[in-house]
C-alpha cells in the first residue's frame, strides 16, 4: 500500500493523500459523466487538486488542459498531481479568481469545461476553519452564477459545460446555465441505493445548445462502488 498516493485500482492516476480536496466520489463520477463528451481542450473551474482533469486526460493522451484553482495551496497539489502522473506536459493550473476569467483571456477556447463546485450558498450550515474545506464546502468567494458564467466563457460555440451538485440546487444550476447561455442537454442523477432519494445530480449543457434535455438513467452508488 502506497502511503502517500492513493491508487486508482485499475492503473489509473494517483493522487496525494495529503494537501487539499482528497478523491471524492462527486469527482469520479463527474470525471465519467463528462468522459462522454469528445473533447480535445478542456478547462476545470476550481480544479481542487486536479482529480477531475487528471481523470479525463489519462483516457484521452492527445488531449489537454488547464485547471483554474483560488486556493493557492490546491493548486499545489494538483501541480504535484499532474507531474507524478506524467501530465505536466498536458496539464497546466492557474492560480486565480473565477470570477475574474476574462483577465485569462482565453475566450471559447475549450471544448469541455467542468466544475465540481461548492454545494451550499455563502452563510448555509458551519464553516471551517481550514481553508480549503470552507472554499470547497461554501459559497464564500463564487456563486453558481459566477461558475456558469466562467464556463460560458471559456467554452467554444457548441462545445459542452458539465457539473456535479446537490439535487436540491437543482433549479439554480438550471436557471444559472440558460442565464449564461449554456443550454441543459443531459441529466443524471446518483442514488445510494435503488428506491433512495438522490445524493448528486450530473448535468451536461451546451454553448449556444438549443432546448431539449435528456434525463439518462440514475447512477446507483451501491453497484458502482462494487
Amino acid at each position: 500500500m502506497n502511503e502517500l498516493f492513493d491508487e486508482f485500482p485499475d492503473g489509473g492516476p494517483k493522487f496525494l493523500k495529503k494537501g487539499a480536496y482528497p478523491i471524492g466520489t462527486d469527482a469520479v463520477l463527474l470525471a465519467r459523466f463528462a468522459g462522454r463528451v469528445n473533447a480535445g481542450r478542456i478547462c476545470d473551474l476550481g480544479c481542487g487538486s486536479g482529480v477531475i482533469a487528471a481523470l479525463l486526460l489519462w483516457e484521452r493522451q492527445s488531449a489537454s488542459a488547464v485547471g483554474l484553482e483560488l486556493d493557492p495551496a490546491a493548486a499545489e497539489t494538483a501541480r504535484k498531481n499532474a507531474a507524478e502522473n506524467g501530465l505536466d506536459g498536458r496539464f497546466e493550473i492557474i492560480t486565480g479568481d473565477i470570477r475574474e476569467h476574462r483577465a485569462l483571456g482565453m475566450a471559447g477556447a475549450f471544448d469541455l469545461t467542468v466544475s465540481n463546485p461548492p454545494y451550499y450558498p455563502a452563510g448555509s450550515g458551519k464553516t471551517s476553519p481550514v481553508t480549503s474545506r470552507a472554499l470547497s464546502r461554501a459559497e464564500g468567494e463564487c456563486s453558481l452564477k459566477d461558475v456558469c458564467a466562467a464556463a460560458a466563457y471559456f467554452t467554444r460555440w457548441g462545445g459542452s459545460f458539465c457539473i456535479v451538485q446537490k439535487p436540491e440546487r437543482l433549479s439554480e444550476v438550471l436557471c444559472a446555465m440558460t442565464e449564461a447561455g449554456l443550454e441543459p442537454k443531459r441529466l443524471r442523477l446518483a442514488e445510494a441505493k435503488p428506491g433512495k432519494a438522490p445524493s448528486l445530480v450530473l448535468v451536461e449543457a451546451r454553448r449556444g445548445g438549443k432546448p431539449g434535455l435528456v434525463f439518462e438513467p440514475a447512477i446507483i452508488l451501491e453497484t458502482e462502488n462494487k
